[in-house]
């Protein structure tokens, strides 16, 4: 069979890693953003990650003949009304950093006591070719957050994760652990099973 390109249409090399590792075993030849010489950047302004992860796959679709795959994830906590939701990358402002939004939850986190600090992760993803969308998934998983970072794995909220059935945060979880049972895992985990049955299709 040969080999589909597949374009990830993102900067976040967290993701780009997550996302390699579950595609790796099928007939693709990935390339990153980077490695695709893309110049012009996708301006996120979606209300919802659903507009966000549609508007990065149709974005780069048009300048990429083969697949391009987008998601769109974030954290959306209950006490603080859905926050910070689109904007969880850029929580904490302009020079967002991963440590500075965990910061700034954990400040309007203060004296919630953990019963009521319930929050979900959500993943988008859209498969898209020359502008024409072809798939949409999307995967959410629940948790809490945790009074404190805990643990070194992962990237973005995953210290403040705490996930009730391993009673453990996403960021103490092994890579292949947290795959299992994140919403980017199982949103891949969807992706690849429509991935192989397409690739498998369009060459027969």
């Amino acid at each position: 069979m040969n080999k589909e390109k597949l374009l990830l249409a993102t900067t976040n090399q967290g993701k780009t890693r997550e996302i390699k590792s579950f595609l790796k075993d099928l007939p693709l030849l990935i390339f990153s953003l980077q490695d695709a010489r893309m110049t012009e950047s996708f301006s996120e302004k979606g209300k919802t990650f659903e507009e966000n992860a549609r508007g990065k796959s149709l974005f780069y679709s048009a300048d990429w003949d083969g697949l391009t795959l987008a998601e769109d994830s974030g954290l959306e906590v209950e006490a603080l009304d859905g926050a910070p939701g689109v904007l969880s990358a850029r929580f904490s402002g302009s020079q967002a950093t991963d440590d500075k939004n965990n910061q700034k939850v954990l400040e309007l986190m203060n004296r919630i006591p953990f019963e009521r600090r319930k929050a979900h992760f959500v993943s988008c993803m859209v498969l898209s070719q020359r502008e024409k969308i072809i798939q949409e998934i999307k995967e959410t998983v629940e948790g809490f957050i945790a009074l404190q970072e805990r643990g070194s794995y992962g990237f973005g909220y995953d210290p403040l994760f705490y996930y009730t059935p391993l009673e453990k945060t996403f960021a103490e979880l092994l890579p292949d652990e947290k795959n299992k049972v994140s919403h980017r895992g199982r949103a891949l985990k969807k992706m690849r099973e429509f991935l192989s049955a397409y690739l498998t299709h369009k060459s027969s």
